[in-house]
């Protein structure tokens, strides 16, 4: 067991993806912003499998709601898409033209009209992952705490967060900055002289961790589940452990 005090762990766990499965809620969201968006659009109700094969890629709020967008174009090429993501986003901003922050603010105002209508129908549009909830109740017994860092909105994952009962350490939106920023400076003294043991689901972010020599005492997990593209998992690189659920859910001394 590892023992309690200042060497004892703080866990940052990315949100989505790593403690939540909202995949329903974002294309609930990201429909509606896109419509508020371009009314004349016409999306399912349903996400469409595209949206899902997406999702892997997505960083941030606002990308959810241009996807959507892009999905709503009969002339789309959904494999071009996929394989030029990132080129692809400032061509669709300028497509639609629209800025990030107008996308991020229509994504929070449609998510915010949703809570204060029916709180309990779109908290049932997320679920945490099989044990995460158990799991997080035990780490006090191991010395460590938790913490969240997410690009969602804090108040949106304090809402979720709320209904089952789970208080975090801390809880970082992305209004707090960018998740290298944020874990700068935990390192620089906000976690209070512990390591730091980052856990997500994207590894695009864990190897943009690995890169800046500032987070090189992040010690960076990359979890088995959540919105993984094919391959993630294959040929990582030194510096970012596999998490599966039997290890997650086992002493944080046995972690790989």
């Amino acid at each position: 067991m590892i023992a309690a005090g200042p060497k004892a762990p703080l866990l940052v766990f990315d949100f989505d993806g790593v403690l939540v499965d909202g995949m329903a809620e974002y294309w609930f969201a990201a429909r509606l912003a896109a419509l508020a968006v371009a009314p004349g659009l016409v999306l399912p109700v349903q996400a469409p499998p595209a949206f899902a094969q997406l999702r892997p890629l997505i960083h941030k709020g606002w990308e959810m709601v241009l996807m959507a967008l892009e999905l709503g174009r009969p002339d789309l090429d959904g494999p071009a898409l996929l394989a030029t993501y990132d080129a692809a986003l400032p061509l669709a901003l300028a497509r639609w033209g629209v800025s990030e922050h107008d996308l991020q603010e229509a994504l929070e105002r449609e998510r915010s009209g949703a809570m204060a209508a029916d709180l309990g129908a779109w908290l049932g549009l997320h679920r945490f992952y099989p044990g995460v909830i158990e799991r997080l109740g035990r780490l006090a017994s191991e010395g460590a705490d938790w913490a969240v860092l997410t690009t969602k909105g804090g108040a949106f994952a304090q809402q979720l967060l709320h209904a089952v009962g789970l208080k975090p350490w801390a809880l970082y939106g992305h209004e707090q900055g960018s998740k290298s920023e944020v874990l700068a400076q935990l390192l620089a003294g906000g976690a209070q002289g512990r390591p730091i043991w980052f856990v997500e689901d994207r590894r695009p972010t864990l190897e943009l961790v690995r890169s800046q020599g500032r987070l090189a005492a992040v010690r960076c997990f990359l979890v088995s589940w959540g919105y993984l593209a094919p391959g993630d998992g294959l040929g990582l690189p030194a510096g970012i452990a596999w998490l599966e659920p039997t290890a997650f859910a086992g002493p944080l001394a046995q972690w790989p």
